[in-house]
């Protein structure tokens, strides 16, 4: 039917146009219909006016799908929640009251679509405070995995949790946390961006930390206790003991000595130990296992004394010396000089090695300072014992140079006999600074005995002693007045050193000696004749002149001519005083 117009509904109804229901007209109901419309209108846009408001939402979980929940929230229709909100909540069934906001009122289907999460989002960070402040344990779900930790849903809010904060022992495999629900300690919010931290970690500390304080509270020194090794270290072990970790120091787990404590235990094994030592607070417990056994040297045999003879291996090697193991957890020091008969001290791992089986003699015993020093040179006989006979004074000898001294040169004459032979007994005729100048180390050299001290353990030596000294004969062949031929091997400002043509003695020249008959002086290289003018043959010294040869030469000549003169004068003196005497004897004869 068509609709009427308003002049035909008024034609219809034949009344006064001021008094037509034209609601009733329109609406297609009556009064009564009208208000019970509008009341019910009212009702509706009152539940659509808290729907659209920010608020959270209380519903009841009304029923559960495979993949939704259908939540009843009082309104006109019910709302439909994803289940994957509710992953963090395995436990979700009919009846419980969950936290809601509106997503859309309608989807295409007209079905109310609500939020769970959301509704989380909006009232997490409220709790999340509340929990981080008061320090109570929060659930969360696992989400996945991240670089460097988990991602935890709490609340609704992704928190993130360290791998360091898993667990309190290192874990090598996240992906078998992922899709658990744990429980979590808030322990950092950041609220500029929204960051949250969580720890499992801090959980299972607190559970030890108070098994760690019955523990403690129960340790007493001396008490001997199981443990299981937890750790391996170059240093020592450490062991748990139920809750509460104790380190053995690598000294305190054998008498013998250990090298690395991985040659005693291993990880995971079950060790029985002793409590030595802890502090006031008791966190840290020193550990031993050999005290658990009898001291090694309340075994050593009894009737070892200073003079026996023992073996053992060698267990320690230093430049000083080695320790030899004589009896399981007994070791011995062998002292470098204490190795051979040489004075000349040597590393100890030139005789010995790790390792070796080696024979000494016991040297010092202490049994209640527990040390004990050996020699292996003892088992050789003292090659000083004899050595009046095989060295005596005068014997003469070939010899190793062994080492230097400013003032010498050590012979080895054999291993434990060593002789010093002094600089000045090296040579007869050169003038040796350093005895490098003169022989080097490894030469072989003949020698003499000049002294022997046996309790001193000294022996002289000397290497010019085995030639005639040629002073002797220097003495006569370069007396003083003497002339001979040099060269001038070096010239500097306070003369020259000479070298005669023998090249047996070298001579020094003053510098005003050096002056030649034309006036010039001797150079560098320079061949004269020079006199000496003095002779030493304690210090064999010589000093000679070129200069004295020619004035020496004028002297002489001018000698010469003086005497003739003198002469002449006494020749005419002696016939004046002959002719006066004759005339005086005359006229004493007259006046007779």
């Amino acid at each position: 039917m068509s609709e009427l117009t308003n002049q035909e509904a008024l034609y219809n109804a034949n009344v006064a146009p001021e008094q037509f229901d034209w609601d009733s007209f329109e609406s297609g109901l009556d009064a009564d219909a009208r208000k019970e419309k509008s009341d019910l209108e009212e009702i509706y846009k009152g539940s659509l006016n808290d729907l659209a408001e920010s608020d959270v939402i209380i519903g009841k979980v009304v029923r559960l799908t495979d993949k939704e929940a259908i939540v009843d929230i009082n309104f006109k229709s019910e709302g439909v929640i994803s289940l994957n909100e509710f992953r963090y909540n395995q436990g979700l069934k009919v009846g419980d009251e969950v936290e809601v906001m509106v997503d859309r009122r309608e989807d295409k289907t007209g079905q109310l679509q609500l939020s769970h999460k959301k509704a989380r989002t909006l009232k997490a960070w409220d709790r999340v405070n509340e929990y981080h402040e008061s320090g109570e344990i929060v659930n969360g779900f696992v989400k996945s995995r991240t670089k460097g930790g988990m991602i935890v849903d709490v609340f609704g809010i992704e928190a993130f949790l360290p791998g360091s904060q898993i667990d309190v022992k290192p874990i090598k495999d996240y992906d078998q946390f992922v899709g658990k629900t744990m429980e979590f300690k808030v322990v950092k919010i950041n609220p500029e961006f929204k960051n949250v931290v969580v720890s499992h970690k801090a959980l299972i500390e607190a559970d030890i930390e108070g098994q760690k304080k019955e523990i403690i509270a129960q340790l007493e020194k001396g008490q001997v206790l199981e443990g299981t090794v937890k750790n391996i270290t170059s240093y020592g072990v450490f062991i748990d003991l139920g809750g509460v970790d104790g380190l053995i120091h690598i000294t305190d787990l054998s008498w013998s000595r250990v090298n690395h404590p991985s040659e005693i235990l291993a990880d995971g094994q079950t060790v029985k130990v002793v409590i030595l030592d802890f502090d006031d607070e008791k966190t840290r417990i020193q550990l031993g296992m050999k005290q658990l056994e009898a001291h090694p040297w309340d075994a050593l045999d009894a009737n070892l004394k200073v003079g026996d003879k023992v073996k053992g291996k060698v267990v320690v090697l230093a430049d000083y010396g080695a320790f030899v193991e004589v009896a399981p957890g007994v070791e011995g020091l062998i002292h470098v000089s204490e190795m051979s008969w040489s004075t000349h001290l040597r590393s100890a791992g030139d005789f010995v090695k790790i390792g070796d089986e080696v024979e000494a003699v016991v040297l010092t015993l202490d049994r209640e300072e527990r040390k004990i020093s050996l020699g292996i040179k003892q088992l050789t006989p003292d090659p000083w014992a004899d050595i009046q006979t095989k060295y005596p004074v005068g014997s003469q000898h070939v010899g190793t140079v062994r080492n230097f001294t400013n003032f010498g040169v050590f012979v080895e004459l054999e291993e434990g006999i060593d002789g010093l032979i002094y600089i000045s007994d090296l040579s007869w005729t050169k003038k040796i600074k350093h005895p490098s100048e003169f022989c080097n180390v490894g030469d072989k050299l003949d020698v003499v005995v000049l002294e022997l001290d046996t309790e001193a353990r000294r022996l002289s030596l000397g290497h010019k002693q085995l030639t005639e000294n040629p002073w002797d004969k220097f003495e006569t062949k370069y007396a003083e007045g003497t002339v001979h031929s040099g060269k001038a091997t070096d010239v500097f400002d306070k003369g020259a050193q000479v070298q005669f043509e023998d090249a047996e003695v070298e001579a020094f020249a003053p510098s005003r000696l050096l002056e030649k008959e034309d006036g010039s002086k001797i150079k560098k290289g320079e061949t004269a004749d020079f006199k000496v003018i003095e002779f030493n043959k304690e210090f064999k010294r010589v000093v000679v002149s070129h200069t004295g040869i020619f004035r020496d030469e004028e002297k002489k000549a001018a000698k010469e001519a003086k005497p003739a003169a003198s002469s002449s004068n006494e020749e005419k003196s002696t016939l004046g005083d002959i002719d006066a005497l004759a005339e005086l004897k005359k006229r004493m004869e007259e006046g007779k």
